[in-house]
């Protein structure tokens, strides 16, 4: 096992790592960013070294300061956490190449499954189903052809996507050359890879995950589902567990699928497979993440295993201890995030400092956060300030839970989305579990007629 490992990234999570890190008897070290100087992960951790400037490139994207510290500090391993380097194959080569473990899988796999062209060709040849479409185009008018035989509406999205960027919808071809021009040039821009492949655009859908855990042996435990179909502008807003809206047979074949998948490659530590479900319950490949999931605390509350010290036991080489037959799914689970912005005005992205703050308490409610009375909320980075999630034995008690929980949140200081959040628990959509990923378009497009 590890004696000492550096936590490459910021915020609640890095935050989670570390007191993950404090239960296993692991020494950690933290870097910052001069603006983050004050947060709770610098002050948690054993050690804590300034990366540099509060631009993300100049701190926690700088892969070679973050090496230098780690070797300097004697960290055997890292880990990523999620965004920023978590899914970088360059960064995890440098660990590599300099004998500190990556928490998390290869680098080459991290380039495959990244590359989601190739995954999805990976992914049809290992009998996973995938979304009709088709693979890269290098061309527009290659690219016009495609969609003639796809049909419309389609999606564009980049072969190197994430987090929402690199993806168009396209309803008719008079839209498409523009739309087909952004998504490249967004994709270039966000992720130095312009290419861009077409899937047919399915709609009403649910999106339901599969949360993984493969050890270095070969063997793959599926953690169960969760549904995240509550996104506004692909940046989920709510998670659950399990997913209201599969039954046992399209869940053990959806579980099947997600094994399928790692097995085809070789996949090690923690991944999600992530899948689209249509109203006649069929479901699709989309992309497999190779990374912890800001949503995996929904699952660790009703499975009751700790995923990140299971992220870092793989990594040490130990075997998984507990098999399919043996894994259990207690209530339901919901996870809400709480992010420091206005729905009210766009959503736009609000910073200051936090004056006042009560966090809800109770059997099976927590809150991950970063925040405290006094701290200040920097402009530089993502605007999730926290995730609430509450477990319960039954769905409808579970939704009662997090309302009276949200209703507990208190947070002054800075404009949050506590009370959207709360609406959204109460629409009749989300109580009976029909909505789907169109849901909060649907409601924003309701509100402003």
């Amino acid at each position: 096992m590890f004696s000492k490992i550096l936590i490459a990234n910021r915020g609640e999570i890095a935050v989670r790592i570390i007191r993950a890190c404090r239960e296993m008897g692991i020494s950690t070290v933290a870097v910052y960013s001069q603006a983050d100087r004050d947060s709770m992960h610098v002050s948690l951790a054993d050690e804590s070294y300034c990366l540099g400037g509060p631009q993300v490139t100049d701190s926690y994207l700088n892969m070679a300061a973050i090496i230098t510290v780690a070797v300097a500090a004697g960290a055997q391993a890292i880990h990523p956490g999620y965004g920023l380097l978590s899914e970088n194959a360059k960064f995890v080569s440098l660990c590599e190449k300099c004998n500190i473990e990556f928490i998390g899988p290869s680098s080459h796999m991290i380039s495959l499954l990244g590359d989601k062209d190739k995954a999805r060709k990976t992914m049809r040849q290992a009998g996973v189903p995938v979304t009709p479409g088709c693979d890269i185009v290098e061309t527009l008018s290659a690219a016009r052809a495609e969609a003639e035989k796809i049909g419309f509406p389609l999606l564009i999205k980049a072969r190197s996507g994430g987090g929402g960027r690199g993806i168009r919808l396209v309803t008719k071809m008079a839209e498409f050359d523009n739309a087909f021009n952004a998504a490249s040039s967004e994709a270039q821009s966000a992720f130095g890879d312009g290419a861009c492949y077409m899937e047919k655009f399915l709609s009403p859908v649910k999106h339901v995950e599969m949360q993984l855990l493969c050890d270095k042996y070969g063997n793959v435990l599926c953690l169960g589902e969760r549904e995240c179909s509550v996104q506004r502008k692909n940046q989920k807003l709510i998670e659950e567990s399990p997913s209201p809206a599969i039954n046992s047979e399209t869940r053990k074949a959806m579980m099947e699928a997600a094994k399928k998948a790692a097995l085809a490659v070789n996949y090690v530590n923690a991944g999600t497979v992530e899948f689209l479900l249509d109203t006649e319950g069929k479901f699709y490949f989309m992309e497999m993440n190779t990374r912890l999931q800001v949503e995996h605390p929904v699952t660790e509350m009703v499975t009751g295993l700790d995923i990140v010290q299971w992220q870092i036991r793989i990594a040490a080489g130990a075997m998984l201890t507990i098999t399919q037959d043996k894994l259990f799914i207690h209530g339901h689970a919901i996870e809400c995030r709480i992010n420091a912005e206005n729905p009210k005005e766009n959503f736009r992205p609000s910073c200051g400092t936090i004056t006042r703050l009560h966090i809800p308490g109770g059997p099976f409610v927590r809150f991950d956060t970063s925040i405290y009375q006094d701290y200040t909320v920097p402009p530089f980075y993502d605007s999730m300030i926290g995730k609430l999630i509450v477990q319960a034995r039954t769905r409808e008690h579970a939704i009662r839970k997090m309302k009276m929980a949200l209703s507990e949140l208190n947070i002054h200081g800075v404009d949050h989305n506590r009370e959207l959040q709360i609406d959204i628990l109460s629409d009749p959509e989300f109580v009976d579990g029909s909505y789907t990923t169109d849901f909060m378009q649907r409601r924003e497009e309701k509100s402003n007629t």
